[in-house]
């Protein structure tokens, strides 16, 4: 089984993370039997937070009588210390444990310091200090954020997303982190749904040593893709880097990752489905994506406003207007036959 050290914790993990936000969705039953299965299997990283609604409780519940055998991960996206804390508190009742391993701030467009006027690391630190938390970490899908959080030498994580569609600037933070003794956790391995081979996003990971995945699992099908690999952990090969760059030459550059941080949108679309519709599609073709409720959902792209208020929350600065109405022309001549669903070629 491959391992892996989170810079200088002393934290020391299965390469497989289980990223806990897709759990939302399941029965608490499936969830926990899901959760152990995981932990049976080798998994001995689970990440949370408190905005993913009743993950933590789920979780909880699936480590009862392990939790010195894990380490948890989970975070607080809010922006004042009194606010973090009381966050803090709820989360080690809900998980019905006295510390988190590495608490993180969620999400954040900038990077707490002491001394900055908002208090937050210096409560942070406080918590550190009482042992409630004994890590700090922080997450964003901001690059700035990202490098200048590493640099700052004050978080001992960083989770951002990262993948082998990731380019240069992504790649040099994680070395920028092996050199500082910062823990890296990525989070979106498998580019929010748009890779959809397994076996190449875990071979990919391998060859960073520093980097702990987060797979966000949801099936039982998918956990037992990753626990395959702690005993047959997939290698770089000619195979896989062909398949890594064929990937590379479709979804580089200009493409929704999914994250959801654009919306809400002031006319009601739902930008992080309709702004990389075209992508699902030629990816995983399913009728689910053709149906009417999906139709209308496009169609709604028509009252796009032009605001720019989706493109200022946008974390990958995506001209996002522009990518709604590409789909939307695209997702048209599919629904009229003038291109084939799966390949998006045109007919002759």
């Amino acid at each position: 089984m491959e391992r892996v050290k989170l810079g200088k914790t002393g934290i020391e993990v299965c390469k497989n993370g289980f990223g806990c936000l897709p759990i939302q969705r399941l029965e608490k039953s499936d969830a926990v039997y899901l959760l152990r299965k995981a932990y049976d299997g080798g998994i001995d990283f689970f990440d949370s937070a408190r905005a993913y609604t009743d993950s933590e409780e789920k979780l909880g519940e699936a480590i009862k009588g392990i939790r010195d055998k894990i380490y948890i991960a989970t975070k607080s996206n809010k922006k004042d210390p009194e606010s973090i804390k009381a966050e803090l508190g709820i989360s080690l009742s809900t998980l019905g444990t006295d510390y988190i391993d590495i608490y993180q701030l969620h999400n954040y467009s900038f990077v707490p310091k002491p001394g900055d006027g908002s208090g937050i690391y210096e409560m942070l630190l406080e918590e550190k200090e009482k042992g409630r938390i004994r890590h700090i970490g922080i997450t964003s899908h901001r690059l700035g954020v990202a490098e200048e959080a590493v640099e700052s030498g004050l978080y001992e994580t960083l989770q951002f997303p990262f993948s082998y569609l990731s380019g240069e600037r992504e790649i040099n933070i994680v070395e920028r982190c092996r050199e500082k003794g910062v823990g890296f956790i990525a989070m979106k391995a498998l580019s929010g749904g748009l890779l959809t081979n397994s076996m190449a996003c875990y071979a990919f990971m391998s060859t960073f040593g520093n980097v702990l995945p987060i797979w966000g699992v949801q099936r039982e099908r998918e956990l037992d893709e990753f626990l395959s690999y702690n005993n047959d952990p997939p290698k770089m090969d000619d195979q896989i880097r062909a398949l890594i760059e064929d990937d590379k030459k479709d979804l580089g550059g200009e493409f929704c990752r999914g994250c959801g941080y654009c919306m809400p949108c002031p006319v009601g679309i739902e930008i992080n489905n309709c702004a990389r519709m075209i992508q699902l599609i030629r990816r995983s073709p399913s009728k689910k994506q053709m149906n009417e409720a999906s139709r209308e959902k496009m169609m709604k792209i028509k009252e796009c406003l032009e605001c720019g208020s989706c493109m200022s929350k946008c974390p990958y600065g995506l001209k996002i207007p522009e990518l709604l109405k590409k789909n939307l022309a695209d997702y048209e001549d599919i629904l009229s036959g003038k291109v084939d669903i799966a390949t998006k070629d045109a007919r002759v």
